[in-house]
């Protein structure tokens, strides 16, 4: 198979075509707007998309699924047999579409099955496959996907103020924070956080909450007890169950006293996060965001590199897109791109050294013309103050009562 960066997804006179399951490939969800566990056929051919589909799932495509025509798998399993092919599988079916078609060039996501792709060129067909985003219109969300994105990035802030609300209920006890008696953990915060986001139908993604030395893992989620006194990083960042559109927020917060040096590291990062986030409208270079928020930390007297076996410093993006996937186009890394008005992108930046411990702060925004919007609302507090048993818990509930108004 050839590669093609085209902006067209189906040449001319050719063929688009997924074998896939629309569950986890959200290039074929959003061609269709049909949710399926198991693999199917979409092909858009010569301007009509359409869909083959097995008796199991035939009439709730035909009523659900945003395409021009639902063709029965059956029918055309029955047609192939009749043309005296004993056993026709997934490729005689589309053969058949596409000879009727008069098709012989096809696009290919490059997740396509590679066995398939070797019999369609067995039958003739030359295939082309495009690096993501294969659909470019998925880059420049639409205000209803805005919408969709702004309500998940509400239920995750509402999660993350029950977990907070924990934190400053939280007793010290030798340097561990302790909740009703027992130890509180990493696995009980991430409990809380994902039963909330399932209140408001949001699925939780690996969720992170990692204090201490294991916040000095961008990825490691956290286990074990968190300690008081050194930062804990909350990286939350699920699913629409309605809608199929992710959410994604950091925090970095401390419970305790926090050292003058980790203080510092907290607000070196809060304030090159506000800085890039000033930065950042259409036609600006998520390259150059990028490496301006580098230049300061290095400026600042933050170093990155391997220390002890372990990398330190500022190692990942600045931020990426947000949408039907969690990380997908524009980034805003050293391989950046020209952000556009529409999209949606993270500000991330982090800085991370065992021993001190580590800070990330992240919020999404909108591209615009003359700048951004930003789609976070939840504040950023570093120190969260003990809230006594007998004391009102205003502040969450406020807080929540702003989200719910919101949606």
């Amino acid at each position: 198979m050839s590669h093609s960066t085209d902006h067209n997804t189906t040449p001319g006179s050719g063929a688009t075509v997924f074998i896939a399951a629309s569950e986890t490939d959200s290039n074929l969800y959003y061609a269709t707007k049909f949710i399926a566990p198991d693999p199917f056929i979409y092909l858009e051919v010569k301007g009509e998309r359409l869909m083959i589909m097995s008796d199991l799932e035939v009439d709730r495509a035909r009523h659900q699924a945003t395409v021009d025509r639902v063709v029965s798998y059956s029918e055309l399993e029955r047609r192939a047999k009749s043309q005296g092919i004993k056993d026709p599988g997934n490729i005689d079916v589309i053969h058949l579409v596409l000879q009727d078609a008069g098709v012989h060039d096809i696009l290919v996501p490059p997740t396509f099955p590679f066995l398939h792709a070797q019999r369609l060129q067995e039958l003739g067909y030359r295939l082309r496959t495009k690096r993501d985003p294969f659909y470019e219109s998925r880059v420049v969300k639409s205000a209803e996907e805005v919408r969709h994105i702004e309500a998940a990035q509400r239920a995750t802030e509402q999660a993350v103020a029950a977990a907070h609300e924990s934190l400053r209920r939280a007793e010290i006890r030798d340097h561990v924070l302790w909740l009703d008696g027992e130890v509180l953990t990493s696995e009980r915060v991430k409990k809380l956080i994902n039963v909330a986001l399932m209140e408001c139908d949001c699925v939780a993604q690996h969720t992170i909450v990692a204090g201490g030395e294991q916040a000095c893992d961008p990825h490691n989620e956290g286990s074990g007890p968190l300690p008081a006194h050194r930062s804990i990083i909350f990286d939350v960042f699920p699913r629409s169950a309605d809608s199929r559109y992710f959410a994604d927020m950091s925090r970095t917060v401390v419970r305790g006293r926090p050292s003058p040096e980790l203080t510092k590291l907290y607000q070196t990062v809060k304030d090159a996060q506000e800085e890039a986030i000033t930065k950042i409208r259409d036609g600006a270079d998520g390259a150059v965001i990028h490496q301006g928020i580098c230049d300061r930390f290095e400026k600042a007297g933050y170093k990155t590199g391997v220390v002890n076996g372990r990398m330190q410093g500022y190692f990942h993006g600045t931020g990426h897109g947000v949408g039907l996937d969690i990380h997908e186009a524009p980034r805003i890394s050293r391989t950046g791109s020209l952000l556009q008005e529409g999209h949606v992108v993270t500000v991330e930046p982090g800085l991370y050294y065992p021993g001190l411990g580590a800070v990330r702060i992240e919020d999404m925004v909108l591209v615009t013309k003359d700048g951004c919007r930003n789609l976070t609302n939840y504040p950023k507090v570093f120190e969260l103050g003990r809230r006594k048993p007998a004391e009102d818990s205003g502040g969450l509930i406020n807080f929540a009562y702003s989200v719910r108004k919101v949606n």
